[in-house]
């Protein structure tokens, strides 16, 4: 099986290598590891992340354990270009760095740079090669905000490599009661239910926002429905949500921004009506004319739901939903496709009618409607969405309890 692992490995880099030639989110994955030079340290803290989203999702961790050990340099891995790219400046890391390919080789010759005195990874992320090379040099590693269902290969009869590579973890802080159950049928005792740290990202940053002249002179006292992290299946039901009501001010953040995805999105609307936030010059009033503002940058989002009144959250015609959490940090119904199962918040909010899938214009203009024209509705979503996202904070703090306890 490791055999096949490594086959799986290269045929994944030969792939995105073959992608690199017309593709430049490929071509940034190639050339980023191939570019980059790595610093020896004598002793560092090492958190991993898939992309962009994971990195907030263990900031939280990440700001405790660098403020509480400051004599120790942080380095900070991606495997994707979006995080990498994004957060390659963060002042919370001493070092930021592609995650090179999992091989023996690069592990032994990565580990022994940054030299961790322990490593965190963020939900999803299982690398044989990097996680065999901790286990043996005994550096514990910490898997955060992770999450398990009975789909997954660990618990399948042919899963036995990664059932595996699972014992190669020092201990695991899941989500919820259901990943710690389906770990000890496969004889993983070493879990804790800390819950989801993207919780406390959320509800810090809701707490702590800061306004944005820009959006505050677009939003011009109307109200504002904002779509985040948005695929064209999305944006073309969000186009005609804009012919509705022409009432009121649309805010799209798509989850791609380069020239050709922005051009294309903005076909969907009448030209006079809509602006891109990089297009914002210093006269603001011009911003109260307009109907549509497209963000076409990066990192803004979370800042935006303090404008909104309603909220749509993309990806759920595709491989799955984005974040739903941030919106409803501040109080948002969320609505949000079909593609959504594999996410425990998009289910509890589903359930506390505080979040609504749809699945095709009209069932999205009908939601759209009654929590505009029913303000009871609209008030019990809002409330519940807020106080699930609060309740369910804390997960940091039990976290970093059991870290500081056994390893500082």
């Amino acid at each position: 099986m490791l055999f096949l692992y490594r086959i799986s490995i290269y045929s994944y880099q030969f792939g995105i290598w073959l992608a690199s030639f017309f593709n430049p989110k490929a071509k940034l994955w190639i050339e980023g590891r191939r570019k980059q030079r790595l610093v020896t340290l004598k002793e560092s803290i090492w958190f991993h992340f898939s992309s962009l989203g994971e990195f907030e999702q263990g900031r939280p961790v990440l700001e405790k354990l660098r403020t509480e050990n400051t004599s120790v340099k942080t380095v900070v891995t991606f495997f994707s270009p979006s995080g990498y790219e994004v957060r390659k400046n963060t002042p919370l890391a001493d070092f930021v760095y592609y995650l090179p390919l999992d091989t023996r080789k690069n592990a032994r010759e990565f580990l022994s740079a940054i030299n961790p005195k322990i490593a965190v990874f963020t939900k999803y992320e299982y690398w044989y090669f990097m996680m065999d090379e901790l286990y043996q040099r005994e550096i514990p590693l910490y898997m955060i905000s992770a999450i398990f269902r009975p789909q997954q290969i660990f618990f399948r009869s042919y899963g036995g490599f990664y059932r595996n590579m699972l014992l190669l973890a020092q201990h695991f802080f899941v989500q919820d009661e259901v990943s710690k159950t389906l770990l000890k049928e496969i004889n993983i005792d070493n879990v804790t239910v800390s819950g989801d740290t993207r919780f406390d990202r959320v509800w810090e940053n809701a707490q702590n926002v800061k306004p944005l002249e820009a959006i505050e002179a677009f939003k011009a006292g109307q109200q504002v429905f904002i779509a985040g992290s948005t695929w064209p299946p999305d944006e073309d039901l969000i186009a005609r949500l804009v012919l509705i009501y022409p009432n009121w001010k649309f805010i799209l953040a798509p989850h791609e921004i380069g020239k050709e995805k922005i051009s294309n999105l903005l076909q969907k609307f009448q030209k006079e009506k809509t602006v891109c936030y990089s297009e914002i010059t210093a006269d603001l009033d011009l911003l109260k004319q307009k109907q549509v503002l497209v963000i076409d940058n990066i990192g803004l989002l979370s800042r935006l739901y303090q404008y909104g009144n309603l909220t749509y959250i993309g990806g759920g015609f595709g491989t799955g939903i984005h974040n739903t959490l941030e919106a409803a940090a501040f109080g948002l119904p969320v609505i949000f496709g079909p593609v959504y199962h594999k996410f425990k918040e998009a289910k509890d909010l589903i359930e506390l009618n505080a979040g609504f899938s749809v699945v095709n214009e009209a069932s999205l203009e009908n939601i759209v409607a009654r929590l505009i024209t029913d303000e009871g509705f609209y008030q019990q979503a809002s409330t519940k969405a807020k106080n699930y996202t609060k309740q369910n904070t804390g997960a940091t703090d039990k976290i970093m309890n059991y870290i500081q306890t056994h390893d500082f």
